[in-house]
């Protein structure tokens, strides 16, 4: 299963609270983990790079897809 690695525009727990309540409510995605110091999220989950960072923008932090982890 991919790993997808993404830079999120994150500066405080509130914004990295946001991307973790995108993500638990989306189905298809099995595992991430957020780490806002590096302003890092990660992925593994089934479906593509680009529907994750669609649901990553729904937060209203800039994102962007790095690659796969």
């Amino acid at each position: 299963m991919p790993k997808y690695e993404f830079t999120v525009e994150m500066t405080c727990g509130g914004c990295s609270g946001a991307v973790e309540r995108v993500l638990k409510k989306k189905e298809g995605i099995d595992n991430f983990e957020v780490d806002l110091e590096k302003k890092k999220v990660f992925v593994e989950t089934s479906m593509t790079s680009d529907e994750v960072l669609e649901v990553l923008k729904k937060t209203g932090k800039a994102t962007t897809y790095v690659g796969t982890a």
